[in-house]
């Protein structure tokens, strides 16, 4: 298990967090995002919170790195 490895399992673990849906998965489970407030986000709860909507905001560099991982696969075998 290389350095490589663990970046593509970070990469998937992003990947899953961004498609997570907030009206159909997390509000339901009581993780919506508007339901904390400033003082609540220093809980660990809160903080998991934090990092899946950080991560839906940043759609477009896990594309991109998406994109660069299979070409990588794709040349190297």
């Amino acid at each position: 298990m290389g350095l490589w490895t663990i970046l593509e399992g970070f990469l998937l673990l992003a990947n899953a967090l961004a498609i997570l849906n907030e009206d159909r998965f997390l509000a339901p489970r009581g993780w919506s995002f508007s339901e904390f407030s400033a003082g609540r986000t220093k809980s660990f709860k809160g903080q998991l919170i934090g990092l899946i909507y950080a991560t839906q905001y940043m759609r477009v560099p896990l594309i991109l790195l998406n994109a660069i991982c299979i070409f990588v696969k794709l040349v190297s075998g």
